[in-house]
């Protein structure tokens, strides 16, 4: 079997199930499955695959099928421009997140010292490090998300400091300019709801914090005033239809409250300064 027909019947497959994106997800697992990129596809659509390289297509083609992410299967999701390597230990980076590192950039100009609180893959922390160079924290209470993202800091040369420990409960007082923070925010009824890839494979405690899906937002506004320095800034990834909730909470402790919105025009950032 060669490139052209692998792809054509992995394509089917995908189309006969409802996999979303059936062509391009076929050809990234068989350039994953033959070691090789995906112009490789194009300029050699004769190739011949070998009986091993056809074991993996198929496998991977199976593993796809039953629903396990593409990024899982290839270990790999792109982010802000950079490969991260991702495990079913941590979340996969959403293009959407990209949003929190724009308004940490434009907000945290100067900034000495940036946390990323819940870490999992570092791609927030790594990201920050790499675009600014400052001093950057992640925190995680996964120890094997923590160590994806030490992993990850490793093969971008990223100088991260990685800590395991609940929310930023070990990190000193008055010592962060600016805290970013993907928190769980899907409320734990609406788990069963959410697709497949999602549900059955992306780890749970990244994806919801409890019943009304506010929690660790309600945790984490409470307690970032001990860590931030002087008007520092609180940068927060939102959930869907949670910007006004979170907003209410912020109005006890921050001002110049401000909200950035994706491409589909939904709130997904929130960004605040301390008061005092």
């Amino acid at each position: 079997m060669n490139i052209q027909t692998a792809l054509l019947q992995g394509t089917k497959l995908f189309e006969d199930e409802r996999i979303g994106a059936p062509r391009l997800t076929a050809e990234v697992l068989l350039a994953y499955a033959l070691h090789r990129d995906r112009t490789y596809l194009y300029s050699h659509p004769e190739h011949e695959l070998s009986e091993i390289e056809w074991l993996h297509y198929g496998r991977h083609l199976h593993e796809r099928l039953n629903g396990k992410p593409t990024q899982y299967i290839t270990r790999t999701q792109e982010f802000y421009g950079r490969p991260f390597h991702v495990t079913p230990d941590v979340l996969i980076p959403r293009p959407e997140t990209e949003h929190v590192i724009e308004v940490a950039l434009a907000l945290g100009k100067g900034a000495r010292r940036f946390l990323d609180v819940g870490c999992g893959s570092g791609a927030i922390a790594i990201t920050l490090q790499l675009e600014t160079g400052a001093e950057v924290c992640g925190t995680d209470i996964s120890l094997a998300a923590l160590k994806t993202a030490a992993g990850n800091a490793a093969r971008l040369g990223a100088q991260v400091g990685l800590v395991a420990c609940d929310l930023e409960s070990a990190i000193a007082d008055q010592s962060i300019d600016v805290l970013v923070s993907n928190p769980p925010y899907v409320p734990s009824a609406e788990l069963a709801g959410l697709s497949r890839e999602i549900r059955d494979h992306e780890p749970h405690c990244a994806l919801t914090s409890g019943p009304t899906g506010f929690e660790i937002y309600e945790r984490l506004i409470a307690s970032a005033p001990r860590v931030l320095r002087p008007h520092g800034q609180l940068i927060l990834e939102l959930g869907y239809n949670s910007s006004d909730r979170v907003r209410e909470l912020l109005g006890r402790d921050f001002e110049n409250i401000q909200l950035t919105s994706d491409l589909a025009g939904i709130p997904r950032v929130v960004s605040c300064q301390l008061l005092h």
